[in-house]
């Protein structure tokens, strides 16, 4: 039985929960064993299957770590939480602590996911982005009533990532799939490629993603289908990405936008959802 609780605890560019519907209609008909997913974000598609053995990774280190105190330091993650202010100084004074990297990395682990959080849920629109040294930049949302103590989410998610073999990563993609063998199932959810010159988004991290990168992951694609390891990967529509993958199942679907600094920018887009079967 699933727990409808375990949901994202974050709100993240590119988040599949619009596309669950499409993704879970695609998913391979026999049972896999270890679930991967490389690119792992909110982490809507992994909440929604609640796998019981699964391998996560991110390269936001402070993602990861998040997710890391939510299995292992909840109560103290949520007593933390409980005391920030929805305050514009306040706000700008916690997101700036990474700007001096001797105060970020005196801060606790639950002290950097609890910020993380805050910043997430009062940030404007709920954009995570950093400058290209790493800094959180996005802006005070000014939001009303922001929920920032989620507890019944966030102790559903503690309670599904201890009661199930959830193996939480922090490195380069390519590393993190390097155990993956037939009978297992990799999901890819990568930064898109961008479809127009001012839609290019890559403030994951401080690194980005460009085509170069795109290009090593399809060359990993095609490594794991002559495992014979099963694949499903999203990505926008654009004719860099529909002609890499054209060797695969392409099926293109349409999904809404809702995590964009531009506001005219959010809305229905076409993505790709490519397939090895």
């Amino acid at each position: 039985m699933k727990n409808k609780l375990v949901m994202p605890i974050v709100k993240w560019v590119g988040g599949k929960r619009q596309l669950i519907s499409e993704i879970e209609k695609r998913l391979p008909k026999s049972k896999f064993n270890t679930y991967y997913e490389p690119f792992f974000g909110g982490g809507a598609v992994l909440f929604y299957l609640q796998p019981k053995k699964a391998v996560i990774n991110d390269i936001n280190e402070d993602l990861i770590g998040t997710y890391k105190v939510v299995k292992e330091n909840v109560s103290e993650l949520l007593e933390s939480l409980k005391k920030h202010k929805n305050e514009s100084d306040y706000f700008y004074a916690l997101r700036d602590k990474d700007r001096n990297k001797i105060i970020f990395s005196k801060l606790s682990e639950v002290e950097k996911a609890s910020r993380l959080i805050y910043l997430n849920k009062t940030c404007y629109n709920g954009l995570y982005r950093v400058n290209s040294s790493g800094e959180f930049n996005t802006p005070y949302g000014g939001y009303k009533r922001p929920n920032i103590v989620n507890e019944p989410v966030i102790k559903a998610v503690c309670t599904y990532f201890n009661e199930n073999q959830i193996e939480m990563l922090n490195t380069d993609f390519e590393n993190s799939v390097k155990n993956a063998k037939k009978g297992d199932f990799v999901y890819f959810d990568p930064p898109y490629d961008p479809i127009s010159s001012n839609s290019n988004f890559t403030g994951y991290n401080e690194m980005g993603f460009d085509r170069n990168a795109q290009k090593r992951l399809y060359e990993l694609c095609v490594e794991l289908d002559n495992k014979g390891i099963k694949f499903m990967l999203s990505n926008s529509a654009s004719d860099f990405i529909v002609d890499l993958y054209g060797e695969f199942n392409i099926d293109i679907v349409t999904a809404r936008r809702n995590v964009n600094s531009k506001g005219n920018e959010r809305g229905p887009i076409n993505e790709v959802i490519v397939r090895n079967y």
